[in-house]
């Protein structure tokens, strides 16, 4: 039976990395070994639903996107959207096979961050790790948003909660998540496969029409015979708003780990089966706009026009218009598959908190997805989910990434230098140089309506990164990791209890602290003579062999009297000073909002206060 290596455990039983020793059995699926235990892991097809999602779901926007820029020449430029459509689908030809070789070259996952910390430095890793979370907040908002624009247009009454429809489906994808990218990408099989199922046949069908649907509902453009003058300008600018469209290409590189063994030959099929779906769906949507002379219209997206025009107003009409609605809404899955796993190769870099390389249970980075809800709500709340106000700020950050991959494999092909390594590297430096011409034409034109959030927000996080990684490196030198420390010696150890009251729990924790220290010894604080004339009364009739110390405190503080106590010569002379705090800790969660938090509130104090080591030691309570 095969055997698969287990992880190391982490604190509080948490994992690093996925996958414990399991028996194996046969995967329906793809055909090869699957464990049990690997549902947590994806398949090939079902990385479609789990992170291609975003770019699939592009087609409903990112025609649209293109003819709104055209239309500003008149109508007969719409017509150039097909040759634009061609440029697009040939970069994102490039795109695909530029990251199959990073999935090939990086199995790890992280992108443009693999590749650019691998290939150009430090600087450009940080940069390409700050456009990657800027784009994976941003596309869960753009797309929660848009889905919920769709379903508000077919839906008009349900305009005034548009935002708290965007938050609950926000709420449903990250709870989904926090199961397992597995659990969400078969929840979202079925949707996904009727939305591209429906464009397809949209596709045929109007295809085999000479003229739109009847009851259509669409107004044709008026075409004037003569071609319209484009200009460059006006090409590049609609060049990069299609562009938008591509969005999500590089989610598969950035989480290879989330498949399931071969995982690079499951990546990689996966990368080539998004392309195929998307540059045929570009493709066939572009001929039908000029084929029914599509322009754009203020009530009814571009989508919507073409679908009508291909197989009328009827029950099919509304079922792409629906499964649109909803790829839309979930194609923020794109995300969650891809951002908690950057963040915990960032984590190992010490570039983001290292609780973010935390996996729990199930394979899942839980802070990550977590944070990137937090994260994509506030936006979401910021702009009452306005998708025309998210928009400018969308794609800068992913075409940045692009270029910085494309970039970092033509000096990985330099440097390594297999067989026709020259063709692989003129591959991804016509790449390279489409997108980063994509990029800036996005930063320009976009900047004055919103993208320069964009433009600071990198700056931001790169200095974040910076700061995170300082912080890191000055505590490595304080514990002297990587060096040879002295050896470690016994010193004559003092502990001290805390108590209120002569009880079981002070008997235990008692008992604890003899176990633990040479010597022992108790303290108390009261706040009148009564109280510690009674509490000294009880332990001499108690006699446990420990000394008790009865601290008052007229001003009713209990950490002021201690801190005293701690740093008096007595004390303050010891090397090795633990200060136990026994308190209650009850059977059922909801009875500790009944206990008193004394020990919380002292243990913190004596934290910042003190050099003391402090421990909290629980007494169970068992009947309740």
């Amino acid at each position: 039976m095969k055997r698969r290596g287990s992880k190391p455990v982490g604190d509080r039983g948490e994992r690093r990395g996925s996958g414990a020793a399991r028996g194996a059995r046969d995967d329906p699926v793809d055909g090869a070994t699957r464990t049990p235990g690997d549902h947590e892991e994806i398949t090939s097809l079902e990385g479609i639903p789990a992170l291609s999602l975003d770019a699939i779901s592009s087609v409903a926007y990112g025609p649209e996107a293109m003819l709104v820029v055209l239309a500003g020449a008149g109508a007969g430029a719409l017509a150039k959207i097909e040759p634009i459509t061609i440029a697009i689908v040939v970069l994102l030809v490039i795109l695909v096979f530029s990251y199959r070789q990073v999935i090939a070259a990086y199995p790890d996952g992280g992108g443009c961050y693999a590749v650019s910390k691998a290939n150009l430095g430090r600087r450009a890793s940080l940069l390409a790790g700050a456009a990657l979370i800027v784009d994976y907040v941003l596309t869960v908002a753009v797309s929660i948003a848009a889905g919920v624009a769709a379903l508000v247009s077919a839906f008009p009454a349900l305009a005034p909660d548009s935002l708290v429809i965007a938050l609950s489906i926000l709420a449903v994808l990250t709870a989904l998540n926090l199961r397992g990218l597995a659990t969400s990408a078969r929840a979202l099989l079925l949707p996904t496969a009727v939305f591209i199922v429906g464009i397809y046949v949209v596709i045929v069908a109007g295809l085999v029409r000479s003229h739109p649907a009847a009851g259509a509902g669409i107004h044709e453009a008026v075409v004037p015979k003569a071609a319209a003058a484009v200009g460059v300008l006006l090409l590049l600018r609609a060049f990069a708003a299609g562009c938008s469209a591509l969005t999500g290409v590089e989610a598969i590189a950035n989480d290879v780990p989330a498949f399931r063994q071969p995982r690079q030959r499951r990546a990689m099929r996966t990368e080539v089966l998004l392309g195929a779906i998307l540059g045929t769906m570009l493709l066939g949507l572009s001929v039908l706009t000029v084929r029914f002379h599509i322009a754009p219209e203020a009530s009814q997206t571009v989508l919507s026009q073409i679908t009508g025009a291909s197989v009328g107003r009827g029950g099919l009409y509304f079922v792409v218009d629906l499964s649109t609605t909803a790829i839309l809404a979930i194609a923020a899955n794109t995300s969650y598959g891809g951002l908690p796993m950057l963040a915990s190769l960032l984590a190992r870099d010490n570039l983001v908190p290292h609780v973010f390389d935390l996996r729990a249970d199930r394979p899942v980075y839980r802070y990550g997805v977590v944070v990137l809800a937090l994260l994509s709500g506030a936006l979401l709340v910021a702009v009452d989910a306005d998708t025309n106000a998210l928009i400018p700020l969308f794609a800068i950050g992913v075409f940045t990434g692009f270029t910085l991959s494309q970039t970092g494999l033509v000096r990985h092909w330099h440097h390594e230098r297999p067989r026709r390594w020259w063709a692989r590297a003129a591959l991804n430096g016509l790449g390279a140089v489409m997108t980063a011409v994509a990029t800036v034409i996005f930063v320009v034109t976009k900047f004055s309506a919103g993208g320069w959030v964009v433009v600071v927000a990198i700056p931001a996080i790169i200095l974040l990164f910076t700061r995170i990684a300082r912080y890191y490196r000055d505590v490595e030198a304080e514990l002297g990791l990587g060096q040879v420390p002295p050896r470690p010696h016994a010193d004559k150890s003092l502990v001290v209890v805390t108590v209120t009251a002569v009880s079981k729990m002070t008997e235990a924790a008692l008992s604890s602290a003899l176990s633990l220290g040479d010597e022992v010894m108790a303290v108390s604080v009261a706040f009148d003579d009564e109280r510690a004339s009674a509490l000294q009364a009880a332990w001499d009739r108690w006699d446990p062999g420990v000394p008790l110390v009865v601290l008052r405190s007229a001003s009713r503080s209990l950490t002021r009297p201690m801190l005293g106590y701690l740093r008096s010569p007595e004390i303050a002379s010891r090397r090795e000073v633990l200060f136990l705090i026994p308190e209650v800790e009850p059977a059922k969660w909801r009875h500790q909002l009944l206990q008193n938090q004394r020990g919380i509130v002292l243990a913190n104090s004596l934290r910042r206060n003190s050099n003391v080591k402090v421990a909290r030691v629980p007494f169970r309570l068992r009947n309740e």
